[in-house]
């Protein structure tokens, strides 16, 4: 992971200085950024290849910062806070956020988070190909597996890394149904647990983007009970 590098925002410079001793002794290059606006200066300024952000800060909180990112890019976003209820995880991963962390942690299984979503967001599309091409199609949806684009009758659609990696999961077998246990761990490349709140979230924006209709989805399809799946037209 030489040469990859992590913004780390959080408005407590000790807490910043103490994630980047870790990060940096994985030969991660790491940026610094205090609040939510800084972060979006030194995205503006340099090359980033996955953020960790807490979430309350001042001028521009995480969940907003997250949001404004979005809007231009689909780099990984871990956000860390000291609130644990699922309803602030699901609404971070709901606003784009990749990966969610509760206040205090374990400054290991910090980095190892890390890790894993760096590994995915550098490997993205290396599952192997049950095609000849790199272009997965079925209807008006299309999925590149080369230059990682996804549109829809067309138009290009803005995926996240994990949001990606569910399509193509799903595409390379039409028809098959995936339950949310093996979506989760073929996608996060990790065992799953209590994960249905997680996978939901993410399947939901991907219908807000790639359906006409989110609630009577022509692609992405529930299979009540089972799981999901993406139909071959």
């Amino acid at each position: 992971m030489d040469n990859l590098t992590v913004l780390v925002v959080d408005d407590d410079r000790e807490i910043v200085n103490s994630i980047a001793i870790y990060l940096e002794n994985e030969n991660l290059h790491v940026l610094k950024a205090y609040d939510g606006l800084q972060a979006l200066q030194m995205l503006a300024e340099h090359e980033v290849h996955l953020i960790l952000m807490d979430i309350m800060m001042p001028k521009l909180d995480g969940i907003a910062a997250t949001l404004k990112i979005r809007e231009q890019k689909n780099i990984p976003i871990i956000l860390v806070s000291a609130k644990s209820e699922d309803a602030d995880k699901i609404i971070g991963l709901t606003m784009g956020a990749d990966d969610y962390i509760i206040k205090p942690y374990n400054p290991l299984e910090l980095v190892a988070r890390v890790k894993s979503q760096l590994r995915r967001y550098t490997k993205l599309g290396t599952m192997e190909r049950k095609d000849d091409g790199a272009v997965l199609s079925t209807g008006g949806l299309e999925l590149n597996t080369e230059t990682k684009m996804v549109s829809v009758d067309g138009e290009p659609v803005k995926l996240t890394p994990l949001e990606f990696k569910i399509v193509e999961l799903l595409m390379r077998n039409p028809n098959r149904v995936f339950s949310i246990e093996e979506i989760y761990e073929n996608v996060w490349n990790e065992p799953s647990y209590n994960v249905e709140n997680t996978v939901a979230v993410h399947i939901r924006r991907i219908r807000e983007k790639i359906e006409i209709n989110p609630k009577e989805p022509k692609y992405l399809k529930v299979v009540w009970g089972i799981g999901y799946k993406i139909e071959k037209y």
